[in-house]
């Protein structure tokens, strides 16, 4: 059922978009929904994308295969869609994506293995995959495992060290504390059932 998956923003309406004339596709690149990196590009045609509505997970056209393949068909690496939006031209999708896996068939995040990507985010969804998974002996199992209350106590001590070293020590270990203050203001937010994104969102509303 074509409803059955539900997506961010307006699924774009194959009748509007500019397929190319010879080959009936259009370039899709895929992008991280968290972390903002390019995975990678590929081709769509009308049942590709019409596909990808309705599994909820990234189809392509193979030019090769000659065919429409699943993204992680035979890995299980697949790319569960968040979004789809299309360029000024609309003759390119953008795929919004959460990836289930490496992305690269070089067992690599990305096929663009320096593409940028908001490190942050990444970071908090690898606290995020600490808060469910709770691996043994790993610190940021142990700081959940302390309760919000701790955690809480824990961003109070690196938010006084954070200032105190700005004030009388060198710019490295000004960046030290910084860095270990947003580790764990990203634990206190997930402990509540929160995360970064959710804090940038206010950010966001704020300057609007």
């Amino acid at each position: 059922m074509v409803d059955s998956v539900t997506v961010e923003g307006d699924f774009p309406d194959p009748s509007t978009l500019a397929w190319d004339a010879a080959t009936g596709l259009l370039p899709a690149i895929v992008q991280d929904a968290d972390t903002l990196r390019v995975l990678m590009l590929g081709y769509m045609d009308r049942q590709a994308l019409q596909a990808t509505r309705e599994k909820g997970q990234v189809t392509f056209y193979s030019r090769s295969r000659q065919r429409q393949w699943t993204k992680g068909e035979s890995s299980g690496n697949v790319l569960d869609l968040v979004g789809i939006e299309t360029d000024c031209d609309a003759d390119t999708l953008l795929v919004l994506a959460r990836p289930r896996g490496p992305t690269c068939h070089l067992d690599r995040t990305s096929c663009f293995p320096d593409a940028p990507g908001d490190f942050l985010a990444e970071l908090d969804v690898l606290v995020a995959d600490r808060e469910r998974e709770r691996p043994e002996g790993s610190y940021t199992t142990r700081l959940f495992e302390s309760g919000v209350r701790r955690i809480a106590q824990k961003v109070g001590e690196e938010g006084v060290e954070t200032a105190l070293a700005a004030v009388a020590q060198d710019d490295q270990a000004l960046l030290g504390e910084a860095a270990d203050l947003l580790f764990h203001l990203q634990v206190l937010l997930r402990a509540r059932g929160l995360g970064l994104g959710d804090a940038v969102d206010m950010l966001r509303t704020r300057h609007r």
